[in-house]
């Protein structure tokens, strides 16, 4: 399993004086422990479970009206990283495939043979019952479930069928990554209420437009794979309409969770970033209507950005 390697010891190196052993040895085998940890580390997709993260904190902290119990925010943190990398482990496992064929992963560790497939497949499996078992321990029952739920759904029905049949296969794979805001929610109530839901609506159709204009970038990578992306399978104008509605129905998700719960600061602030949010998608449309180069990436970036203020502000108005 582990691609660590030992060069034989030699003992004693004529050209060191004194008979002081050759630690050429001893600082081969830490590089090798370096590289191999790091490739588990990059197989959790670190970046994606940070974003995850972000949304978590601030639902568990709206749904208790402010700081929750710290131990239970740190169960919920742990768990739901851990289910992260689980789910994302494991999605390399059953694309390594495809990832070889792409120039955006090639470099992932499975297609630069940093590690085995089996030892890819045991650890994303031990995360994932680590994750599920930690939660079932120390939460309840409904978040357990759908912390396991988010794992199946995630490598099953979007990475095994979804994704490689369908252009539709960001919106239904969408459903797990707005999971963490209902897990968390249900970790403090046992139930999730109708602001969960507006939340988790808010995560969701953000996934559309964010991954869209990521889509569009490595578009000819997915083609060269035969995913079909939408941008691969459908016209530039079908991808920009589908990014204005999504990110409409974002801004209009986020305005529909301010009179379920939450206050001043958050309506303000999901007010101009949803403006900002939606200004950077009409520039792109116009862009590729004036048949400019699109440069998605810019909104790709901002949409990263809208979601991170919007959520510190809903965690700002969970302590006020």
């Amino acid at each position: 399993m582990s691609m660590i390697t030992e060069r034989p010891v030699q003992g004693r190196s004529p050209g060191l004086r004194g008979g002081a052993t050759d630690t050429r040895d001893r600082s081969g085998t830490k590089r090798d422990v370096r590289a191999v940890v790091g490739a588990y580390i990059a197989l959790t997709k670190p970046r994606i479970v940070e974003l995850l993260l972000v949304t978590t904190v601030p639902a568990m902290m709206i749904a208790a009206g402010g700081l929750p119990d710290l131990f239970l925010m740190a169960i919920v943190l742990v768990g739901g990283a851990t289910a992260a990398g689980a789910a994302s482990a494991l999605n390399c496992y059953i694309d390594r495939d495809i990832d070889q064929l792409m120039r955006r992963t090639k470099r992932r560790p499975l297609p630069a043979h940093s590690v085995t497939p089996r030892a890819v497949l045991i650890f994303g499996l031990a995360l994932a019952a680590f994750s599920v078992v930690l939660m079932a321990v120390f939460t309840n029952w409904l978040a357990t479930v759908l912390t396991a739920a988010a794992i199946v759904y995630y490598d099953v029905v979007y990475t095994l069928w979804l994704k490689r049949r369908t252009p539709q296969n960001t919106f239904w794979g969408g459903i797990c990554g707005a999971a963490p805001v209902i897990i968390g929610w249900a970790a403090v109530t046992g139930s999730v209420s109708a602001l969960g839901w507006a939340l988790f609506a808010v995560v969701f159709f953000w996934q559309m437009p964010h991954f869209y204009a990521l889509a569009i970038k490595y578009k000819d990578d997915y083609a060269r794979a035969g995913i079909p992306m939408l941008p691969v399978v459908r016209s530039a104008a079908r991808v920009n309409r589908e990014i204005l509605l999504f990110t409409v129905l974002t801004v209009v998700a986020s305005m529909a969770a301010w009179p379920l719960g939450l206050g001043p600061i958050y309506g303000v602030t999901a007010i101009v970033v949803g403006a900002l949010f939606l200004l950077e998608a009409v520039r792109l449309a116009g862009r590729s209507r004036a048949g400019r180069p699109l440069r998605p990436m810019r909104l790709f970036h901002w949409s990263t950005t809208y979601l991170t203020i919007l959520f510190i502000a809903v965690a700002v108005d969970a302590l006020l």
